[in-house]
């Protein structure tokens, strides 16, 4: 990873409303009981903007919850122009993600783009979108998510 040890990270998705919030409240969650917290950005996006200002999706909320982590407070934002020099690393949850983000670097861009898991452990694994899943597939895109925030912390 180049640029390390990076100061801030935003996470995206789609519509940041299901990966992209909890992937930041377990990533901030995970920095913070490893004494790392202090000082680090960390935010979430969406290439789209259908849910801007919305909460997170109440299944992301809930599955946080379960596990201790309040996301609810979190409201969801379209990626910016800024976002390219404001941050330090942008993770896209999946290739699909990646591929938009990287489609709107602006020449000025900073940020390292890459995929989330694949910076995390070297695996090009998507953490797939569970909105018009059932609640499993949120228990199961959040031990993903925990478990690639656990490589990524070691960027930080």
């Amino acid at each position: 990873m180049k640029n390390h040890p990076f100061r801030s990270v935003l996470f995206v998705c789609l519509g940041n409303i299901c990966r992209s919030p909890l992937a930041e409240g377990v990533f901030r969650a995970f920095l913070v009981a490893e004494g790392k917290g202090e000082g680090i950005l960390i935010d979430s996006a969406g290439t789209n903007g259908y849910h801007t200002d919305e909460p997170p999706d109440p299944r992301s909320i809930a599955v946080a919850g379960k596990y201790g982590i309040d996301i609810s407070s979190q409201r969801c934002r379209q990626l910016t122009a800024d976002d390219y020099t404001r941050f330090d690393l942008i993770a896209g949850m999946d290739r699909t993600n990646v591929a938009a983000i990287e489609a709107r670097r602006p020449l000025n861009a900073r940020a390292q783009i890459g995929l989330f898991y694949g910076i995390a452990s070297g695996a090009t694994l998507d953490i797939p979108d569970p909105y018009y899943g059932t609640n499993g597939d949120f228990e199961r895109v959040y031990r993903m998510i925990l478990a690639a925030s656990t490589g990524l912390s070691k960027a930080f």
